[in-house]
Parts: C-alpha cells; structure tokens; sequence
C-alpha cells in the first residue's frame, strides 16, 4: 500500500490498522499472532523490517507474554501498543487489569472472535465483552475507516492526562479484518499532529527520579483510594473521548459521537447493536421506514465507560428497544449490552421496555429477515397493553 493516499484505497481492516499504526510509529509494539488478528502484527513487523517505522517490534511467546512486556515498555516511559483477539486475549486477563491499575496509556487493537469452547475461530464479541471490567476504554468500530479512525484517536483519549488508562479498539473479526472495504487515510505528517508527542510520566527509567511500579498495597495501604482514582478516570473520560472526536472531525470530516443514533429522533420502536450488523440494521430500518414503521436504531460506540446519560437521553422517547447482544452473559438476564441500557433507562420518567436478542454467536450469520423479525416483535410489545417478556430471543438459531 501506499505511505500516503488522499483518494480512497481498497484494504483489509487489519491492513487499516496496520497502515494507522505505521504512521504513529510507536516506540514499541509486542504482539502475538492469534487468527483474525495475525495479519495486523504480521503486517506491522513487515513496515518496520523495511525501515517504513521506527518502532522496536518485540516478539514474544504468548499473549500473556506480550502483555507483560507491553507493561514494562509503557512504564519505562515508551508509546507502546499491541493486538489480539479471543483466546489470546482471555490468556492476558490477568494483566490486563494491571496495565488498567497502572494507569498505563496503552492502545490494543483486538479484533473480535468467539471464545471457546468448543473450539471457534470466527466472530462474536465474547472476548472483550467479558473484559468489560478491567478497566479498559472500549470502543468499538463498525467498518474498516472506524477501524483505523479509532486506532488513530485511542491514542490521544488514553495519553490525555486526565485519562492515563489503556485503551482497547475492536472491530469484527473477519467480517471487517479479513473483508476488503474502503478506507481514506490520512498523510503521513497529519497523523504525527494530530497524536502529538508522546510524554511519559514517572517513567522508571527516569534515574534522576526514581518510583516504584506495583509495590504492595494491603491492608492498610491505598489500593480503595487507587481504585476509586481509576474509576474517577474512567467517568473523566467520556469528555475528551468526545473532544478527540471532534477535534479529528475538524481534521477529517468524520463526526464520531459516543453513540451513532439512526432515524431516532421519531421512532416509536429501536434497536442497539455494537460492530458491523450495524449496517444490515440500517437497511432493515430503511426499508420499515418506507412501509410507514417509525423504526430507529442506534450503534454502540463507547462501551467502557458506558454513556449512561447519552443513551438515556436518545432512547427516552421510544416505546420499546431491543437490544442485539452478539455475546451472552451466563446466569444475567441478557446479554451484556441489554444489561447496560436496561439499567441506563431505568431512571427514566417514561422508561422504554427493553428487550433482549442474542445473535451472531461463534460467526453465526444474521440476515436482514432476522432483524425484520426482532422488529416485528418490538411492534407487537409497543401495541400491546402488556408488558412483553425479558426472557432472550435467540436469532436464526437452529431449534430441531
């Protein structure tokens, strides 16, 4: 591909991150390969073996490995970065909370698959939806300009000093990884503005001013008050999560809020769902709207920390919303996006009913017939004078 480009390119999303990684050429990256994520750390080590960045590629043995390494890079003081998907990610759980409590500003592209078992290699978003608590921000991207848009303003959201915390981008695995789509990138020298300089703080190979990096903090020590630092972080966040989007789109043209409504404004009956259905969701939507359905939708960008208020605010209206969760949560009463809009409606004067769908799991298809059919009963629920059942609806699941 071409260094720069101001026409529009024809790529794979894992090329889109690995072209947006490039060009902010981080002091470091360590990465481990794991299908559909390979091609971005493959990709990435090819640019910097022909010279094309600067970074110091570090090869490691595990996920687990690459976490703990990406951990020492970071607080020595060096913009680091890294990628995975499923298992792997699942292997750097326990230090993915580390990096969090570290206040580490790290950025992790992970593109999304099933977790097994029995073993899948294909997407849903089971890994970073279970990861939802470790305390890092999540955005999650629909196409392959998301992909690379996001990967570009994760690292001004996680460096921003009101922030300090690891950042995590998602896109669908192979539905967008592996699939050729559209992508206008940025040149070269634009990108460098736009992520600035990178500035480390209290960096341990800082000799002048020596600091101590994960000492233990018991009993009587400040792990509650550590804790509560990080979460006042996190609310931090959803402001320059929304600056930076602003400020890129002054650069670029592409608006990116927290949450992406459609045709919302009047719909009586909405859908929320996260990653690339978001597009077949529109369509179905589209061709509602022209039988005279008040239908809407809403994409899920921001998931950690989740925009409370924002969807609070853009569904009170409606009369009854389901939401496509494409993981489940065992022994919740839905998935874990339903969890979160239910609870985030909750407060609301005229509350919405909200109903979950679960879709898509291990690569399972989703066609516009099967958001037709969750649409349908959204309509039933909003005519109907009882309230309808939270109990899941499964989507295109094979049933004999």
């Amino acid at each position: 591909m071409a260094e720069q480009s101001t026409g529009t390119l024809a790529v794979t999303g894992n090329e889109a991150v690995a072209e947006a990684m490039r060009q902010i050429n981080p002091d470091v990256v360590c990465a481990y390969p794991i299908t559909p994520q390979t091609e971005v750390v493959q990709l990435f080590a090819q640019i910097v073996a022909d010279g094309k960045a600067t970074s110091e590629f570090v090869t490691v043995e595990s996920e687990h490995s690459a976490m703990s390494a990406v951990i020492g890079s970071a607080a020595g003081g060096a913009r680091t970065m890294t990628a995975t998907s499923s298992q792997g990610y699942a292997l750097m759980w326990e230090l993915l909370f580390i990096a969090s409590s570290y206040r580490l500003p790290v950025v992790m592209t992970t593109v999304n698959r099933a977790l097994s078992g029995p073993i899948n290699i294909h997407c849903d978003h089971s890994d970073t939806m279970g990861g939802r608590d470790t305390g890092w921000i999540q955005l999650y991207g629909e196409d392959h300009q998301q992909a690379y848009d996001n990967c570009l303003m994760a690292i001004r959201i996680a460096e921003h000093m009101d922030v300090r915390l690891p950042v995590t981008h998602m896109y669908d695995g192979y539905v967008i990884s592996g699939a050729i789509g559209p992508l206008a990138m940025l040149p070269d020298q634009k990108v460098q503005d736009f992520v600035g300089s990178f500035k480390a703080i209290n960096p341990l190979l800082d000799s002048k001013n020596p600091v101590t990096v994960g000492p233990f903090d018991g009993l009587h020590g400040w792990y509650f008050e550590h804790k509560v630092a990080q979460n006042r972080a996190m609310d931090r966040s959803l402001k320059v999560i929304q600056d930076v989007a602003d400020e890129y789109a002054e650069l670029t043209g592409r608006q990116y809020g927290l949450l992406d409504p459609y045709k919302l404004d009047d719909a009586e009956i909405a859908i929320v769902v996260v990653g690339s259905t978001a597009g077949t969701t529109r369509g179905v939507v589209d061709k509602l709207r022209a039988k005279g359905v008040k239908a809407g939708m809403v994409r899920v960008r921001v998931f950690r920390p989740f925009p409370y208020d924002a969807f609070a605010k853009a569904l009170e209206h409606v009369k009854v919303v389901g939401v496509m969760d494409r993981a489940d949560s065992f022994g919740a009463q839905g998935g874990p996006i339903f969890l979160e809009i239910r609870s985030a409606l909750y407060d609301n004067d005229s509350r919405p009913q909200v109903l979950p769908f679960v879709y898509g799991l291990g690569g399972r298809d989703i066609f516009p017939d099967d958001i037709e059919q969750a649409f349908a009963v959204l309509a039933e629920a909003a005519q109907s004078e009882k309230r309808f059942s939270t109990e899941r609806r499964y989507l295109n699941l094979r049933e004999d």
